[in-house]
């Protein structure tokens, strides 16, 4: 049997070729049918290109059941998917070209001139548009069909995906063809996915949580996607009442509570609601219990790793945590010492299993940094147990504040910020300052009309916990700078500050 992912995820297709694989916002169906006659058309461009083995294609494209027929089509073939976020400009493409050196370039048709200077000799542009038109598709249409499928060792990268470079370049987490199988096979247990679930599939593809967790999930199950190319909260209501399970991040959640039409009667048919990508909030997990009668599960995973914990499907989700480890994975945490942390002790999570990557592209040394002597994955979140092996992150190690030699976790402070009267929500960053090296900081968004101060948010924290864990500022904004997938971008906020004028 080959090794190949896409042996495993296209291996329903044998039992019902006429089965509805995903279906689009806009009406049009597609079978598993439809996906073997597609992808071997887009392997067909491929061959013409003389692509081979191990050869990278980047895409930077909208999402379109086309752009998933072309990752699926890579693997089909033995190449490595590198997806791009669309929102990337012209410096990072040209460090992200420039470092995995693609054979193939697929983009947007408008981003044609700024795509075509930063290919070396030899490098290859195609287009593909959120409506499944392009060269690419006019390539394909032309193209001698690739019917078979590339025999490869489950070590071999099945793509490369660039980690977000919030301190210093990205990195490029070569995730191989195993690391996908063992995560799908182990998530389609845990959650039960079978062929009778439609995934409401509101994510983008450029990232693990939409291209692999969901899609894979979906594909090896059996089931079908609902589709959706627009996102907004609005359309995930429409569509809500033709599916069983949602994936989404926090700000989904957030935004539906915020939608006077999303009541009970538009989950009538959902088994399951997963948040992940960033943490949900214990007043988002309670509303949202209270609106709808359904408890969001919520799990924990990375680029490098896949999915590592998860709330259990039949029992209890506690808010505020991830969960115990997927069956299969190891868990450690490791303390500043080096030694165990106990039961609520925080210490660096540290993760081992079949999931975790094979390294970062052309970075051997980082790769090694990255592990331990004995083989466990140093992830940089910084994370305790509860009595249950149930898992808290309580944040990144980076953003530690040391102030006055003691350690202040900015998530501890941000729980407390978050529980008061009017507080939305909050992030705490360390900023550097002459007497205690850093001092802690406070940004809180505030719903309308809210009048908690500065000296509010000062003082209730200090009521509540350890003095020197208070921020010295507070400053309130209207919105968090966040990433694509939802997560709060500390590294923006300290610059922002530090521009500031903030000491």
């Amino acid at each position: 049997m080959s090794d190949n992912l896409f042996s495993l995820l296209s291996r329903p297709l044998s039992d019902n070729p006429a089965r509805l694989l995903l279906s689009t916002d806009d009406g049009a169906g597609y079978t598993r049918e439809d996906l073997d006659r597609i992808t071997a058309r887009f392997a067909g461009v491929f061959a013409g290109l003389d692509l081979s083995p191990g050869d990278r294609v980047a895409v930077q494209v909208d999402k379109s059941p086309e752009s998933l027929f072309l990752y699926l089509a890579c693997l089909r073939y033995g190449l490595v998917f590198l997806p791009l976020n669309t929102a990337y400009q012209r410096n990072e493409l040209a460090y992200f070209i420039g470092d995995a050196e693609p054979a193939l370039v697929v983009s947007r048709p408008d981003r044609d001139s700024v795509l075509r200077p930063l290919l070396a000799p030899g490098m290859h542009l195609h287009s593909l548009d959120g409506e499944g038109g392009g060269s690419f598709v006019e390539a394909a249409d032309d193209a001698e069909p690739f019917t078979g499928c590339r025999r490869v060792d489950p070590d071999d990268s099945a793509a490369i995906v660039y980690t977000s470079g919030t301190t210093g370049r990205p990195k490029g987490a070569m995730i191989t063809h195993g690391n996908l199988a063992s995560n799908a096979r182990t998530l389609v247990r845990a959650w039960e996915f079978t062929e009778c679930d439609t995934l409401l599939h509101v994510l983008p593809l450029f990232h693990v949580h939409g291209l692999f967790v969901a899609c894979h999930c979906a594909l090896l199950s059996g089931g079908s996607m609902r589709f959706l190319r627009n996102a907004g909260t609005d359309n995930i209501i429409r569509h809500l009442p033709r599916a069983t399970v949602m994936m989404g991040v926090p700000t989904h959640y957030t935004r539906l509570l915020g939608n006077e039409n999303f009541d009970r009667n538009c989950c009538t048919g959902l088994r399951l609601f997963i948040s992940g990508s960033a943490p949900l909030t214990p007043q988002t997990f309670e509303a949202f219990e209270r609106r709808t009668g359904h408890v969001i599960l919520e799990r924990y995973g990375m680029t490098e790793t896949g999915m590592n914990t998860s709330n259990p499907l039949h029992g209890p989700r506690v808010p505020g945590t991830v969960g115990p480890p997927l069956p299969g994975i190891e868990l450690r945490i490791i303390k500043q010492d080096g030694t165990g942390a106990a039961t609520g002790e925080i210490g660096v999570l540290q993760v081992k299993g079949p999931n975790v990557f094979r390294g970062y592209w052309r970075q051997p040394e980082r790769t090694a940094e990255e592990f331990t002597d004995d083989g466990w994955f140093i992830t940089g979140d910084l994370a305790s147990t509860d009595e249950r092996g149930y898992v808290r992150i309580e944040g990144r190690h980076k953003d530690l504040v040391i102030s006055g030699g003691y350690n202040v976790y900015p998530k501890e402070v941000e729980l407390c910020i978050d529980a008061i009267p009017g507080v939305v929500e909050s992030a705490v960053v360390g900023l550097p300052h002459p007497d205690f090296g850093e001092a802690v900081s406070a940004v809180v968004v505030r719903e309308p009309d809210c009048t908690v101060t500065e000296s509010g948010v000062i003082d209730h924290v200090k009521r509540k916990m350890a003095a020197y864990k208070a921020p010295k500022t507070v400053h309130f904004v209207d919105e968090l700078p966040r990433n694509a997938m939802g997560k709060i971008q500390k590294n923006v906020l300290r610059a922002q500050l530090d521009q500031s004028g903030e000491e």
